[in-house]
């Protein structure tokens, strides 16, 4: 996608969510904006290789259009992208996979639910116990902070349970500076704290709108009741979701998502002895270090003497697999041949990822690497070692095979 492309989405000046895709309407990447025209055209200044790093710039070169949806504040673009990645899972909104610090949203399975901000490492913990029953579940939420932030706005809208017990017969701290409804001395009917948690979950689901057509044809209904009282309630609640400053709820966490720390390299191999015993292996390094719990191994067709059909057979089976994380760097053994072959593979997969092959010396030592990616320098010690370990894991599959080979 290029930057005059933008002019065709129109995009406004207002909060809301926002959508690269593909050709094909495949959804590559969500993010959240404060204002949609402007954080979409920071996808394509000049600086975007050294301020975002080499995953968003490959996320853009894949990209053939922008959608968006606008919301009413920045608040419900926070809670809508975090839903919408969830339900879509785009291949670029990759998260570190240890989640287990960030935070999720639970609301209890009881007469009068309680909503908590738990860490997914005790939600996980608690949810094997047999007295805890869960509704709903909203998140992870990768920045603690943002998050109680929300949850501080939409408590002083929709008042809800927390920690008190249903009437205790004493109003709680909480319901004594009206972010409690009052369920522990029976202020509330169930029917009514209902339509609260409702209120709630529409917010997590990203159906403000809807929300606030809901209210407001509440509003109108209790006004022709002459039920003064409870249309002004809701008046007010409309009046907050219409008016919430909460520009600051939006920080730098996509940002940071696209940092070297999460830069996914695979290298590629293939084996065999004059077309037998034929495998092929994937290795992984993100971000500077091997993850081996990545690595792959592919047994490939037998009595095929040639490396190019091993790589091509090889790209095949590991693109099919579309719950794998896509990489940001492709690595090949062996010189432009290799690699030549491994791009028109990946081509006509439309898989367009940055490709390298790494060529060795005649002691099988790297002496060089083939690549038009702008960052190879960047890259070259990780790249060496992807290769290293795919070279070394293809040998060790490859023994292994014909070992049983030979024994049976």
């Amino acid at each position: 996608m290029k930057k005059q492309d933008l002019a065709k989405a129109k995009l406004p000046d207002s909060p809301g969510v926002y959508f690269f895709r593909d050709y094909a309407e495949n959804i590559l990447y969500i993010g959240k904006a404060t204002s949609l025209r402007d954080r979409v055209a920071s996808y394509f200044a000049k600086d975007l290789q050294t301020t975002r790093g080499g995953k968003i710039v490959n996320m853009v070169i894949v990209a053939d259009h922008v959608t968006y949806e606008v919301t009413g504040s920045v608040m419900e673009a926070l809670l809508l992208e975090n839903y919408l990645i969830k339900k879509h899972q785009p291949i670029f909104n990759t998260k570190e996979k240890d989640n287990k610090s960030y935070s999720c949203i639970v609301i209890t399975k009881e007469d009068f639910p309680r909503v908590l901000i738990m860490r997914v490492r005790d939600y996980e913990k608690r949810i094997a116990s047999k007295d805890f029953k869960v509704d709903k579940v909203y998140g992870p939420f990768t920045s603690s902070a943002a998050i109680r932030d929300v949850m501080k706005i939409i408590r002083k809208i929709f008042s809800y349970r927390d920690k008190c017990e249903v009437n205790q017969g004493k109003l709680c701290f909480n319901a004594q500076i009206g972010l409690c409804p009052g369920i522990c001395s029976g202020l509330i009917s169930k029917e009514e704290y209902k339509k609260t948690i409702k209120a709630i979950k529409n917010l997590f689901e990203g159906k403000g709108q809807s929300l606030k057509s809901s209210l407001l044809k509440d509003m109108n209904s209790y006004s022709k009741r002459q039920e003064f009282e409870k249309a002004m309630k809701i008046r007010n609640i409309l009046w907050s979701l219409n008016h919430i400053r909460d520009v600051s709820l939006i920080k730098n966490e996509d940002i940071i998502e696209w940092k070297d720390k999460d830069f996914r390299i695979e290298a590629y191999d293939v084996a065999h002895i004059s077309g037998s015993s034929r495998v092929g292996v994937m290795t992984v390094v993100e971000g500077g270090v091997k993850n081996t719990d990545e690595y792959r191994k592919f047994k490939l067709k037998e009595n095929i003497n040639d490396d190019y059909a091993g790589i091509y057979e090889l790209l095949k089976r590991r693109f099919t697999h579309k719950e794998w994380r896509m990489p940001d760097l492709i690595v090949f053994d062996g010189g432009i041949g290799q690699k030549n072959v491994g791009d028109k593979v990946l081509a006509s997969m439309n898989v367009l990822i940055p490709t390298c092959s790494v060529v060795k010396d005649n002691k099988h030592k790297p002496k060089d690497i083939i690549s038009s990616y702008p960052q190879i320098e960047k890259y070259k010690k990780y790249i060496i070692l992807a290769n290293q370990e795919a070279h070394r894991f293809a040998i060790s599959y490859h023994k292994q095979k014909r070992e049983k080979g030979f024994l049976k």
